[in-house]
């Protein structure tokens, strides 16, 4: 049973299939708690929204409801995975490490966000990091058929 996870699946590309229910598994959570905050949020917003407010709620909105795409093919949505582990190793390079580094993190406006961006681990392990490169970064072949 174990063994089964570890084979390719030619249903999604050949990525094995752990790697095919932790990324389910992340755009769940995305689809769901993301979503529930941020559909909560836009719609029940009163009054006018501040621009950048604006942008970065129907970013994140967009974001998990996309999350949705990825439950059903989850190799094809994986850009958005890729998408969040930039930007949250980004941020915690920038934002989280010097507040750490300093002994300035406790306590301040960044703790809360720094605990739940470190939960990017677990994209980190999901994604199927041999499929990206051959996938995104090599280049197809030019041979002509004969």
């Amino acid at each position: 049973m174990l063994a089964r996870l570890w084979q390719r699946d030619a249903r999604h590309e050949g990525v094995m299939r752990v790697n095919i229910y932790l990324l389910r598994l992340l755009y769940a959570l995305m689809f769901f708690m993301l979503g529930q905050t941020t559909w909560t949020e836009i719609l029940t917003h009163q009054g006018q929204w501040e621009p950048n407010k604006a942008v970065a709620w129907t970013v994140w909105t967009a974001f998990a409801t996309l999350a949705g795409l990825g439950l059903l093919r989850p190799v094809k949505m994986l850009p958005i995975i890729l998408l969040e582990i930039f930007y949250k190793v980004m941020w915690l390079a920038i934002v989280a490490y010097p507040l750490w580094s300093r002994g300035e993190l406790v306590g301040s406006p960044a703790e809360s966000t720094t605990y739940a961006f470190l939960g990017v681990l677990l994209a980190i392990i999901a994604v199927p990091w041999g499929y990206i490169a051959t996938s995104y970064f090599t280049w197809p072949s030019t041979a002509k058929p004969a």
